[in-house]
């Protein structure tokens, strides 16, 4: 009788698990093509299988470092009117992730030539997004400089990500991870990207005086940190917030007025690892699709 109850219960669990893990790679993925660049039989791409950049792209942790790198992104004026003026993030939040997953997977995952094809595309799409930002300066997406704080933003907080949540990472394969997103950098439109890790922490120290906070800042950060999902997945998606701002400098939170309670820290990080894992497990169930 009991054998008879476990088993049912696994099915049922496994039932549960199925339907979930399929609605959540269909929200994260929508129909785009990125359930081609599983790492499991993609190609070689850009970095090859054996690359640090594999190891980082491929894992769930992506989620927190994407979201720390958009509360980065927000604090310089001319990105943030770039976004505030040309994206549909505030209507569309889930078609911006998606494109922004289906790069990330193209680009590490596909083949050499499909991730040239993305990137000219990005950078088609970049010519169209001019303006003028919040203190009256002119700015232009595809400049070289703003590519580059973007760029960085993304690979810090990537990296960072992957270090607190995911498996072990050697302070070599750190560089190397670096070194080679330096190469993306490059097709993109950046003038001598970072190379190594000492290189990226002296780039974001040196863009601290060209930082602030404007009206699209504070909209964009409160977007960020609660939008619009589903009821039964708030909770999930603030504890991984919550672990997107723990990861922030302290400046970069003091800047953005958001304040860490005494031990949030110690709170936070169990919390985010333990959604990280379960997001995972309903990601690896049958049928599953790579996240990016």
């Amino acid at each position: 009788m009991a054998d008879t109850l476990g088993s049912a219960l696994r099915s049922s669990t496994e039932h549960i698990r199925v339907r979930v893990g399929s609605a959540l790679r269909q929200q994260l993925n929508g129909d785009s093509t990125t359930a081609r660049f599983d790492p499991a039989s993609a190609e070689g791409g850009l970095f090859g299988r054996e690359s640090a950049t594999w190891r980082v792209h491929g894992s769930i942790t992506m989620l927190v470092g994407g979201l720390r790198a958009l509360l980065l992104q927000t604090l310089h004026p001319a990105t943030m009117a770039g976004v505030a003026q040309h994206s549909a993030y505030r209507e569309d939040p889930w078609g911006r992730f998606r494109r922004t997953s289906a790069f990330v997977g193209i680009t590490t995952f596909g083949s050499e030539a499909a991730a040239d094809k993305a990137i000219r595309q990005v950078r088609h799409v970049h010519e169209r997004v001019v303006g003028i930002d919040s203190n009256g300066q002119p700015y232009r997406a595809n400049d070289p400089h703003l590519l580059a704080w973007v760029h960085a933003t993304e690979i810090d907080s990537f990296l960072r990500a992957h270090l607190r949540y995911g498996d072990p990472l050697a302070i070599a394969d750190q560089d190397r991870y670096v070194d080679e997103m330096a190469e993306l950098a490059r097709r993109l439109g950046v003038i001598n990207p970072p190379t190594s890790r000492s290189e990226l922490r002296e780039y974001l120290v040196g863009m601290r005086p060209e930082l602030e906070v404007t009206p699209e800042t504070r909209e964009a950060v409160r977007f960020l940190l609660a939008p619009p999902v589903p009821l039964a997945q708030r909770a999930a998606y603030a504890v991984l917030a919550g672990g997107a701002v723990e990861l922030l400098p302290g400046f970069v939170r003091r800047m953005l007025w958001l304040p860490l309670p005494p031990g949030f820290a110690l709170a936070a990080r169990p919390a985010t690892a333990s959604v990280l894992a379960g997001l995972q497990w309903l990601l690896d169930s049958p049928g599953r699709a790579p996240v990016s």
